[in-house]
This record gives C-alpha cells, sequence and structure tokens, in this order.
C-alpha cells in the first residue's frame, strides 16, 4: 500500500497545473535516505560478473531464504567463490570480525577500544606456521588462500564497479581492507568458550573472604571438589575485574553516535524414528544480534558436497552434513587456560622468577592505531608461561592457555569434518577439533549414531586448574588428554544421545578436565522427550521441531515443588495461587510465567542474602537455578524457620514487582511483554539508523534453562543469548531437512534477506534445508554466474 500511494503521489506531483520547478529541484536535492542508500548498495546476486581469480565459472543458486548453493570445478574455486559470496552478504560483520582478532578496532572506534585490541595481540598465535596450517588439514593454507582471495576480489569489485563501499562502511567512514589467510586463524573468535582464566580470579576473590570450605561450596563444583590454593601463594587482590578488557570476538562491538555460551543438540537412531533412519538436530546457543553469527552455505564441487552453517570469515561449514554424514555441536566445558602468578625482581621487574633463577620477560612492541588520535606503542609481555595480562610491579598475571597450540583457531577443524563419509573418517578428524572444545553428535546415512567430545583438554597432574597457581615451578601441563579418552560413544543402547553443556565426564574421571558445567535441566527435558520414542511414539522431523521450541521449565516445577511444602502450606494469596496452579510452562502470554521469572530473580537474591557471608554476596549473583535449589533444599546457615519466612517473604516482593511492571490485574500479566528480544547492529546508534538496521523488538517464550533457550542478563529480562541458528537433518531424505538462521541470510540492509527468517524463528517453524541439485534449483530464485 505504501508503495502504491508513493507512485500516487509522484503522479499527482507531475501533473499539477503550475507545479513550480524549484519544488521539483528541492525535492531532488534532498538527500537519498538511508533505506535508499541501503538499497543502492547492495551486492550483485544476479546475472554474470567477471572475477579476477577465478580458474573456471562457478554457479551460485540462492534459495528464496537466501541460502547460496554454490557449485564449482575445483576446490580452489569452491573456496574463493565462498569468500567472494560471504563478502557479498557479510563484509561489515566479516571486517569487524578481523580487526577484532588482529587488536585493530581502535583504528575506527577510538581510544575506547585500545586495551581490547592489546590483549587481542597479546593472545595472538606466534608459533609455527607449518604446524598452525596443518593441524586442521593437510590442504588448509591453499583453502585459506583461495578464501581469502575471493574477499579480496569482492573488495575490489566494490571499489571499482562504480557503486562503492556498502552502506556500512559509508556509516562507519572506514574502508575494508585486504584479507590475508593468516586473519582467519583468529584466537579471539572461540577464546570466550574456552575457559576459565576469570573463574580463576573468581575463586580466588572467594578465598580472600571465606574459608576454603566454604567457597568451594558457593561454586558447586562438579565433580566435588575443594579449592586448592598452592602452599605460599599471593592471592591477595585478585578478582575478574583485573581482565575485564579480556573478551571475545564475539562480544557486541557498538559504534558511538558519532562516526556474552550454551547448546543442544541430539542425534536418535532410526529404531526410535518414523522413517528408521537416524534423525540429529542442533541450536547452537551464542549471542543475539544483527547480523546473526552463523552464515548458511552450501559447498559443491569435486570433493566437496556439504551444506550447514559456520562463522562467516571462515572457509567450509562448521556444522550441518554431507552426502553421507551428519553432525553438530555443543559446548564441552573444558578447562584450557590456567593463570601463573610470577613473582618480580624488586630491583628489575622486567624479570620474573624461574626454577633457574630470574627470567627476563620476552616483549614485543606494537604500535596501536588511535582512530582520533596519535599512534600508540606498547610493550606487549610474556613469561615462559605466556602472555602478561596483568601486573602491579610485585606479581603479574601470565596465562597458560591452548590457543599458544598449533591448530587452534576456532572452527577450522570442520574443514576436516566436512569430508568424512563414515564413522570411522570422522573419528580421525577428532584430533583436529581442537577449539572451541565441543559435544559432536552424529549420524550416517548407514543407520549409526554417535558422539565424541573433543577438544584440547590440558593435562594437570598435581592441581585442579581451579586457581591461579605459582609461576616458579611445580605446577606444568604434562602434555594434553589423548583425544580416545575423552567421552565417547556409538551407537549406545539408548538409540539416542543428547548433550546440552552438562558435564559429560562419567563418574570418576581420571582426568582434571574440568569442574564447571551448564545446569542439567535442558539435557534432562530432552531425554525427557526421547525416551517416549523407546515405547512406541516414533519421532520425525516435525518432533523434533516441537522439541527444540519447548518451554517446560524443569527449574520452576522443582522450585515450586518446595512452595508446596512450606509456605504454599498455608499460603493463600494470588501470587502463591498463580504459581502453585501452573504448569511450568514459559508461554510468552502466560501471567504465572512472567511472576515465577521475577521470582526467581528475587528468591535468589534473598536465599543469596540469607545464607552467604555478605562479602562474597557479589559472587554469587550469578547463582542458577540448580545452584539455588540446592541451597533451599538445606536448612540454610539461618535454620529452617527463617526460610520458610524468606520464601513466603519472596512471593509477596515478587507480586509488588509483578503490579510495579505490568499493573495490578494478573489477568494482564504476560512474560512476553517482560522478555523481548532486538536485534541489535553495531551501527545503531548512527542517527536515525536503528529503525531499518535493528529487527525487532519480538515478544519470547522460555528462558535459559529451557530447551527453547533465551537468555537473559541480571540487568534486565531481553532475551540476548540463544539459538540463532537451527537444524533437524533427516537421513532417510537430505531434502526433508530443514533449518533457520535469524534475522536472516543476508548482512546488507536494505536486503530482502536481511530479516526475513525472524517471523520463522520467532514462531519456532522452519524452512526446507534442500540439497540435491534437483530441489535447489526449484527453490532457487537468484541465479549469479561468476567468471573467470
Amino acid at each position: 500500500m505504501k508503495r502504491v500511494l508513493g507512485l500516487i503521489c509522484q503522479l499527482v506531483v507531475s501533473v499539477l497545473p503550475g507545479a513550480s520547478g524549484q519544488a521539483i529541484s528541492q525535492a531532488s536535492a534532498r538527500p537519498p535516505s538511508l533505506k535508499a542508500r541501503a538499497e543502492a548498495a547492495l551486492s550483485v546476486i544476479r546475472g554474470t560478473l567477471k572475477v579476477t581469480g577465478l580458474e573456471q565459472p562457478v554457479n551460485v543458486l540462492r534459495d528464496r531464504w537466501g541460502v547460496a548453493h554454490i557449485y564449482a570445478r575445483s576446490q580452489h574455486d569452491l573456496f574463493f567463490a565462498q569468500g567472494f559470496v560471504a563478502a557479498q552478504d557479510r563484509l561489515f560483520q566479516m571486517e569487524l570480525w578481523k580487526r577484532s582478532g588482529q587488536g585493530r578496532l581502535a583504528e575506527i572506534l577510538g581510544p575506547s577500544a585500545l586495551l581490547r585490541d592489546i590483549n587481542a595481540r597479546l593472545l595472538s598465535y606466534h608459533g609455527d606456521m607449518k604446524a598452525e596450517y596443518e593441524s586442521y588439514s593437510p590442504d588448509t593454507q591453499e583453502i585459506l588462500e583461495a578464501f581469502t582471495a575471493g574477499i579480496n576480489a569482492y573488495i575490489a569489485s566494490r571499489m571499482s564497479d562504480g557503486r562503492g563501499l556498502p552502506l556500512e562502511f559509508q556509516l562507519a567512514g572506514f574502508k575494508p581492507e585486504p584479507w590475508k589467510p593468516a586473519d582467519c586463524l583468529n584466537r579471539m573468535a572461540a577464546f570466550s568458550m574456552t575457559g576459565n582464566a576469570f573463574g580463576e580470579l573468581e575463586h580466588a576473590q572467594a578465598l580472600n573472604a571465606v574459608d576454603t570450605d566454604f567457597a568451594s561450596q558457593l561454586f558447586g563444583f562438579d565433580p566435588p571438589v575443594k579449592l586448592d590454593p598452592a602452599p605460599g601463594a599471593d592471592l591477595a587482590g585478585f578478582s575478574p575485574a583485573l581482565l575485564r578488557n579480556l573478551v571475545g570476538s564475539d562480544t557486541r562491538i557498538g559504534f558511538s553516535k558519532g562516526p556474552a555460551e550454551g547448546s543442544n543438540n541430539w542425534t536418535v537412531s532410526g529404531k526410535l524414528t518414523r522413517s528408521g533412519k537416524p534423525l540429529l538436530a542442533n541450536d547452537p546457543h551464542r549471542v543475539i544480534a544483527e547480523p546473526s553469527l552463523r552464515y548458511m552455505v552450501h559447498l559443491v564441487a569435486p570433493g566437496w558436497d556439504v551444506i550447514g552453517a559456520g562463522e562467516p570469515g571462515l572457509p567450509g561449514v562448521a556444522l550441518g552434513h554431507n552426502q553421507n554424514i551428519a553432525w553438530g555441536f555443543t559446548i564441552f566445558g573444558l578447562d584450557q587456560q590456567d593463570l601463573y602468578v610470577e613473582d618480580l625482581n624488586p630491583s628489575d621487574p622486567s624479570q620474573y622468577k624461574s626454577a633457574e633463577g630470574w627470567k627476563n620477560m620476552q616483549v614485543r612492541k606494537e604500535t596501536f592505531g588511535i582512530r582520533g588520535g596519535p599512534n600508540v606503542q606498547v610493550d606487549l609481555k610474556s613469561t615462559r608461561h605466556g602472555p602478561v595480562l596483568w601486573e602491579d610491579g610485585k606479581r603479574a598475571l601470565a596465562l597458560h592457555w591452548v590457543g599458544s597450540e598449533p591448530g587452534t583457531a576456532g572452527y577450522l577443524g570442520s574443514l576436516a569434518v566436512d569430508r568424512a563419509q563414515n564413522w570411522q573418517a570422522f573419528e580421525a578428524a577428532m584430533p583436529r577439533w581442537k577449539v572451541p572444545s565441543e559435544n559432536i553428535v552424529y549420524a550416517d546415512r548407514d543407520g549409526n549414531i554417535g558422539e565424541h567430545s573433543a577438544g584440547l583438554a590440558p593435562l594437570r597432574t598435581n592441581w585442579t586448574g581451579l586457581l591461579p597457581v605459582p609461576g616458579g615451578g611445580g605446577y606444568e601441563w604434562s602434555g594434553f588428554v589423548p583425544t580416545a579418552e575423552l567421552p565417547h560413544q556409538f551407537n549406545p543402547a539408548a538409540g539416542f544421545v543428547a548433550t546440552a553443556n552438562h558435564k559429560m565426564i562419567p563418574e570418576n574421571y581420571p582426568y582434571k578436565v574440568g569442574y564447571v558445567w551448564a545446569p542439567p535441566f535442558r539435557f534432562q527435558r530432552i531425554t525427557q522427550v526421547l525416551k517416549q520414542a523407546q515405547s512406541g511414539d516414533k519421532l520425525d522431523v516435525d518432533a523434533l521441531q516441537r522439541l527444540q521450541s519447548d518451554v517446560l521449565s524443569l527449574p520452576a516445577l522443582r522450585l515450586i515443588a518446595l512452595l508446596r511444602t512450606e509456605p504454599g502450606k498455608e499460603e493463600t494469596g494470588a501470587a502463591a495461587t498463580l504459581l502453585l496452579q501452573w504448569n511450568g510452562e514459559l508461554d510468552r502470554d502466560s501471567a504465572a510465567a512472567a511472576l515465577y521469572e521475577v521470582w526467581l530473580r528475587v528468591v535468589t537474591q534473598e536465599t543469596i542474602a540469607l545464607n552467604v557471608p555478605p562479602t562474597v554476596q557479589s559472587i554469587a549473583e550469578d547463582w542458577d537455578p540448580y545452584q539455588l535449589a540446592n541451597f533451599l533444599d538445606a536448612p540454610g546457615r539461618q535454620g529452617r524457620d527463617a526460610q520458610v519466612e524468606m520464601l513466603r517473604k519472596s512471593l509477596d516482593d515478587s507480586r509488588k514487582e509483578m503490579e510495579r511492571l505490568q499493573g495490578p490485574d494478573p489477568a494482564k500479566w504476560s512474560w512476553g511483554e517482560l522478555h523481548k528480544v532486538r536485534f541489535r547492529h553495531p551501527l545503531d546508534q548512527t542517527p536515525d539508523a536503528a529503525a531499518i538496521l535493528d529487527p525487532g523488538p519480538v515478544v519470547r517464550p522460555g528462558d535459559e534453562y529451557t530447551v527453547n533457550a533465551t537468555g537473559f542478563p541480571a540487568e534486565s529480562f531481553d532475551q540476548v543469548s540463544g539459538a540463532s541458528y537451527r537444524q533437524i537433518l533427516d537421513l532417510a531424505d537430505w531434502d526433508h531437512s530443514v533449518a533457520v538462521n535469524v534475522p536472516g541470510q543476508s548482512g546488507q540492509p536494505g536486503s530482502p534477506h536481511y530479516s526475513d527468517l525472524l517471523p520463522l524463528w520467532s514462531e519456532g517453524k522452519y524452512f526446507p534445508l534442500v540439497y540435491s541439485r534437483e530441489a535447489v534449483e526449484k527453490e532457487a530464485t537468484d541465479r549469479l554466474v561468476l567468471e573467470p
């Protein structure tokens, strides 16, 4: 309708008698709107483009959901075209990702990004490059050379074809720079998923305030273990705040007004499915943003026929399927970092103590460009353990982490998995998958299913890795846990394997690989549903779609059970009644769900106040419902009567808070109105830009602990994390597989695929993940030929 009215208005202006040329000239002199500029800057995705660097023509068919299916005649041309096509859709996002890993954000953001840049360069890889490339697959270097050449060809084409830069670069006021293969070896891409330097400092902070027993209880380690400070260790003053500028490349990069990990997966044997063939589902949980973290693509060439999703700045497909196997992943919570407290020489703080005496720190001088200011030169220091992240003249904290090892750029191990055609080849690829550590589920067309929890796991023989340790000696890694000895299973008797970031290691596992896992609620709910198929209720793609959208809250049911046994016996108020009569479904239109989420926040705070000494209450602020329920099940420091009174008070406080938020009538309360998602673009602070850059807001169901995970921060109820990408893969017929990637495939404002998948995702729906050439041809809407 708006378009029709616009045409009518244009017609009226053109035929009005006496219409002055002045009015028309004023209209034409107006600068084009952001929407018009965005549309004018869109990539060419139809027709034929001449591209220097290709060896033979490549066909790119985009389907009606924006997924590019790339058909090439050689591996070189396939990855060259993948780089070119990904840049067409996501160049600005890719440029920020690259700069985040290079430590060059301050050049475009100004001084506020300098400390982040310093840490990125401190953590960059400086080891053997031959070993680095060969770790992922024997042909990684040539793949990266082709991929980055394709990105550069697209950048060159934009600079020479008269259309200029994509809109985002126009708004941000800088130009993209050419890529090198080493740019894809970005260590910051997976840093935030390696753990646990921040945890070590938090544990030290607790030990400085309370005794070892209580501090250990506070964190709920699994397997149960006591914090083990090294004899004579000086942990005074340590807290996570010391490393506040150490963040991964998935942390939001925001431009000023001037120019946060969880997942679900499961694989089901044909014994439990309607088709008699396996099904595999995966929905990785990461930051929710615009553009989507994931980029979907289909790669076809001799030796390649793989479809799925990955990060746009990397070649290949991280999760998906090829001709014969399917796979997906969730984070496996290995502890892949250790902090070392280096004692500094009082007469020369550039030296640190070792078993052999004082050693000189290695110093690398780096120059940082600063937007709007002069360059800054910084000395980047390291010890034998790794980069120095903090020092106070007496002590320094050095980080030993797996990112200093060859082959630890995030997700590039998928280059080997992409070409595996059976369980044996899949298993052979697992040692190449080092970072991030993942629980990788598997299924194949022959009917097999399995799982392997993979990643580089340091061997610690005499300490847990839960606290910083002295750097002077006695606390060194002695290699890594063999991949074959990490948890794995093949064709289990249960007929399925499910993982949800929960504890995967068995009881009495001999290696100290980790003690902190996601609460088991999502895993338990998935298992409940899948077990129903064992008694005859067979599964299909539709059933797994419903499971990925499931919002039954097991922690809510457990906590409400406590109300039934304590204050619920006598409490008959509206708040208690609403919760006690509720089914535990966190639906967006549910009043009880809204009250529960407010109550969960209140009762957590009040339980901490009742049971935790004031000196460590700030550390316990992020307690999850599992830890909360465990404390509520116990009498508590103040006794059972005080705990019952606290529960009653928390209910009353929650009712008052709901009345403040949504009024006095519970019939008008709604979880969805509290719990919305907004897809924020890095440039949304640019004047007038948010309207075209930020899709949403959209009301949401669920929370962090439901299968449909919709996590939110402590300061609001707005969703900031969850499953931006979902896949359900049908090994009976690949063309019956489905997927969704929110908000859309394209990161170009003005593209029809910028946010077209948001309505599907919001309603728990999917689109067909077409795979066969015949099915792709039927759904293709944009055909592009890239010619040499």
